[in-house]
């Protein structure tokens, strides 16, 4: 297991955390996701042989969001 903390830009509300969550927590390999809009960032627990940070932080870009 590995964990991985995004800084996630563009959040302004508990909706835009609830769907970047739904959208990392679909991912196969996605253990755990916490999205914190005050903190701007993802904190992500994923199994690195089933999703790589890449694919996770492009997720969250194609969800609509800035991600790094």
């Amino acid at each position: 297991m590995e964990a991985s903390v995004i800084k996630v830009g563009g959040m302004s509300c508990q909706g835009c955390v609830r769907n970047i969550t739904g959208v990392l927590t679909a991912l196969p390999g996605v253990v755990a996701a916490e999205v914190s809009l005050e903190g701007a960032e993802a904190r992500v627990s994923f199994d690195p042989q089933l999703v790589s940070r890449s694919v996770l932080v492009g997720a969250i870009e194609d969800a609509g969001f800035d991600a790094e």
